[in-house]
């Protein structure tokens, strides 16, 4: 006979399965509804508006954190940048694809602006700063003597390609790096579909581009003089692009022996510098390296966030503009010109490119030093001012999706690179890596298997090249 105690038994029962799997459904659900904000709702109506649901493949929000990162911004100042539900961070990330050395917002160049949008943007007429800022170009680079302007790098590319070739007469380009969306640049894929993976875009299909643009474009390593060398000797070559400098340095006599097979065979030499250009000198990093091409070609940094780019080049090249047809309405706009010219005004008074140089060579210190602490493989890689890294693992993916979620999760846009402006001060530099710390060690333990970084990521893995979003 069993003794009633003092204790009142509660019957345990067994959830079923379907019972445990609506819980970690509703689990999940209520995860995400945590994770949502107004950027990824407003994200996901664009994907169903806008193809690939941006203008920018660099700023989809795919490519940092899926499902969490807040992809729109309601307002940008110095480094900091505010989220659609007033969310501050610190943006130790790509600042606007390098577009602001000067930071967000810089009131110099502002204003600047705001004088030019109040005396009139537009006119029949033309505005005069193109032609002061024309000047301001050709001063600092002595053996350019003209210049066309556009309002992106890649109407720039496309810009010095048409006038390469006119001047060369020939089609065939040889290149090396990225150089834009044109159909010229991409055609490189239609020969092999591999072609550009490495140059900045694997996995891109070149759908759209006409096929008779096949064999037009060779792409040639950075630093492996002899690939180019086979190219020019095998095919009729008339045009040499390529970036100066991007994931690694010249190695001792490549430009230089670069200018001379161009010069030996009448080839244009064009050096893109949209990315490089005024992060390591005040003008085009080829002055760092003593050589000069035919022409070049500067994006980004120079209007600090406004839309702005010029092309420059030697005179008997650039005069076979006037042999095709170049032409745009929106580069005749005052804005950008205005910008440019003011932002050329405050770099060249603080001498920015110095500033940022040394920052992003402090961070690249200190991401060696971490990696050395906690005995981490990675691989540094950019121009100092920026500075990127990667860590050599199977998991490099995951490691670099569990860092832009830790340090958002902390005020933080970050990934794998640091792109450097003015604004980035000693105690922001601080800070940041006194929260990344933390997450190398903690990767640290993951490379040891002695957890799972996957069990610590709460949605997908960030994207590592072209995707079609869907």
């Amino acid at each position: 006979m069993m003794r009633k105690t003092g204790l009142s038994l509660r019957r345990c029962t067994v959830p079923s399965t379907e019972q445990t799997l609506s819980r970690q459904l509703n689990r999940v659900a209520r995860d995400k509804e945590k994770m949502s904000n107004s950027g990824q709702s407003l994200w996901r109506k664009a994907k169903q508006l806008i193809p690939g649901g941006n203008m920018l493949l660099s700023k989809r929000a795919e490519m940092f954190l899926p499902e969490q990162w807040p992809a729109y911004y309601s307002k940008a100042r110095g480094c900091r940048v505010w989220d659609l539900d007033g969310h501050e961070y610190i943006d130790m990330c790509i600042m606007g694809i390098g577009t602001n050395i000067l930071g967000y917002g810089h009131p110099e160049v502002d204003a600047a602006v705001l004088k030019a949008v109040q005396d009139g943007n537009m006119s029949t007429l033309n505005c005069p700063e193109e032609v002061l800022l024309a000047e301001r170009l050709v001063a600092m680079h002595p053996w350019a003597e003209m210049v066309r302007f556009a309002r992106s790098g890649g109407e720039a590319n496309a810009i010095a390609i048409r006038i390469a070739r006119a001047a060369s007469g020939k089609d065939k380009v040889a290149v090396c790096g990225y150089h834009g969306w044109h159909d010229w640049y991409l055609s490189a894929n239609l020969s092999d579909d591999q072609n550009l993976d490495g140059h900045l875009l694997p996995g891109l299909e070149p759908r759209g581009v006409p096929r008779n643009l096949r064999n037009t474009i060779f792409p040639f390593k950075y630093n492996c003089f002899e690939e180019l060398e086979q190219i020019v000797a095998k095919n009729d070559i008339g045009v040499i692009k390529m970036e100066v400098v991007r994931s690694e340095p010249p190695e001792p006599g490549f430009l230089a022996q670069v200018r001379q097979l161009a010069t030996k065979n009448n080839i244009v030499l064009i050096f893109d510098e949209c990315t490089s250009g005024f992060r390591q000198s005040f003008g085009g990093i080829h002055k760092l390296h003593g050589v000069e091409p035919d022409m070049a070609m500067f994006g980004k940094a120079i209007g600090n966030g406004y839309a702005i780019t010029a092309t420059i080049g030697k005179r008997d090249v650039m005069e076979a503009a006037q042999s095709t047809f170049i032409s745009s309405t929106f580069w005749t706009e005052r804005i950008g010109p205005a910008a440019a010219l003011k932002c050329l005004d405050v770099m060249e008074q603080m001498q920015s490119w110095e500033t940022i140089t040394s920052m992003g060579q402090g961070i690249s210190r200190r991401i060696s030093e971490l990696s050395e602490k906690y005995q981490l493989s990675v691989k540094q890689w950019g121009l100092p001012a920026l500075t990127g890294y990667t860590f050599e693992s199977v998991n490099a993916l995951a490691y670099k999706t569990y860092i832009t979620q830790e340090m958002l999760g902390q005020g933080y846009l970050a990934g794998n690179s640091v792109y450097v402006c003015t604004e980035h001060t000693p105690e922001i530099i601080n800070g940041f890596f006194e929260r990344l710390e933390p997450l190398f060690a903690k990767i640290a333990r993951f490379e040891a298997g002695e957890d799972d970084v996957m069990q610590h990521l709460k949605g997908p893995l960030c994207h590592a090249g072209f995707h079609r979003l869907n």
